[in-house]
């Protein structure tokens, strides 16, 4: 028999890890249970969700690192060159609408490509390219297949001639720089003069069709100050208009007027100064003595009558040879720059006195004769 002893087996122990690891399980599918009773989405498509969320990041992460690289624009140059092989380059390149403009530049340009298979020409370049050229407004490209390719060009007008800094260049209705001009060979275009003249040009011509009877004898300008201008006329007239585009637009259309009615270019008048609202200064040259004064001239500068047409002056008798002149309607007095201006007459009754004290004392140097020289009129200046 055997001894009876002690057994050295050790006592069982309880599995408490997997007793709580199995707890948490329960506790979880309970909560996913509760969850899915609570959302109306089942867990398969929930699934599928995300499986197909994960391919499309992985997806545009392969691609976007195939661009980085230039793998597609590889490709698609490596198409391009096939078609090139295949017979589908330019061959020829067609323009239209070239007028000014040399045609060889825009060959040159069109032709200007890093390859001349036909789908790898960059239309964009080209157009931007030739954009840069004065002459040309717009540029449409296009691709005629299989090997021509369309230049379709829309040309500037020429407006006018900038003069600038002793230089001569033609400009289009908006002030664009098309090319110098030779002065032997100027075209017959109005000439505006003055730094910046040409960004006015635009305004120049918007304010010229508000008076059509003037444009067709409108011949230049001068940008005065960067403020004003002062318009030229094909007969060689000045005429001097106020600052602002509304104040110029209204003593433009006061001058059409006057000239409508009165005729006041090509009468020998050397400039109208129309700055001054409530004046109209009217400078002849010198030695005009026979100009009669526009009855409108009283309109212009607010008198109520028009003064009369004026009268020659009388030839001073021996007696008086020393004694002021007889004044006429419209006097004049002589500037040192050669230029006389006309002003508005005086009274009868100073006239009168004026004659009357310039005939009775005939002594040359007398103080009454310097009294009648004294009391001529003066002429109206700015």
């Amino acid at each position: 028999m055997k001894p009876v002893g002690k057994s050295t087996r050790a006592p069982a122990r309880r599995p408490t890890a997997r007793a709580g690891a199995s707890k948490a399980r329960s506790r979880w599918a309970e909560w996913n249970a509760l969850f899915w009773q609570i959302v109306p989405i089942k867990a398969e498509t929930v699934e599928r969700a995300l499986t197909l969320l994960t391919i499309l990041v992985i997806s545009g992460a392969v691609l976007a690192a195939s661009v980085y690289a230039g793998i597609p624009q590889f490709v698609g140059t490596e198409m391009g060159q096939v078609a090139g092989r295949a017979g589908f380059k330019v061959k020829r390149v067609e323009v239209k609408g070239l007028d000014r403009m040399d045609s060889l530049t825009v060959y040159a340009v069109a032709l200007d490509q890093h390859s001349i298979a036909m789908p790898l020409v960059d239309l964009d370049k080209v157009r931007g390219q030739l954009l840069q050229y004065g002459w040309i407004e717009d540029a449409r490209i296009s691709r005629r297949w299989p090997d021509t390719l369309v230049v379709d060009i829309v040309e500037r007008k020429p407006a006018a001639i900038w003069q600038n800094n002793q230089r001569l260049v033609l400009i289009d209705g908006t002030g664009v720089v098309l090319e110098m001009v030779d002065p032997a060979a100027m075209p017959d275009l109005p000439l505006v003069i003055g730094p910046n003249a040409n960004q006015e040009v635009e305004r120049l011509y918007t304010l010229l069709d508000t008076v059509p009877a003037l444009k067709p004898k409108f011949a230049g300008a001068t940008w005065v100050g960067n403020r004003r201008w002062d318009v030229r006329f094909a007969s060689g007239e000045v005429l001097a208009l106020p600052e602002g585009e509304d104040f110029a637009a209204n003593a433009l259309k006061r001058f059409a007027q006057l000239d409508g009615t009165e005729r006041l270019l090509g009468r020998g008048f050397v400039r109208f100064d129309m700055r001054d609202p409530t004046k109209f200064v009217v400078r002849l040259k010198r030695g005009t003595q026979e100009v009669a004064e526009p009855a409108g001239l009283a309109l212009a500068t607010g008198n109520e009558t028009a003064p009369e047409a004026a009268a020659k002056p009388e030839a001073p008798s021996p007696s008086t040879a020393q004694a002021a002149p007889t004044k006429a309607t419209s006097e004049t007095k002589a500037k040192p720059g050669g230029d006389a201006t006309a002003s508005k007459p005086k009274s009868a009754s100073a006239d009168a006195k004026t004659k009357s004290s310039s005939t009775t004392n005939a002594k040359p140097n007398s103080p009454t004769s310097a009294r009648a020289k004294d009391a001529q009129p003066r002429a109206q200046e700015r």
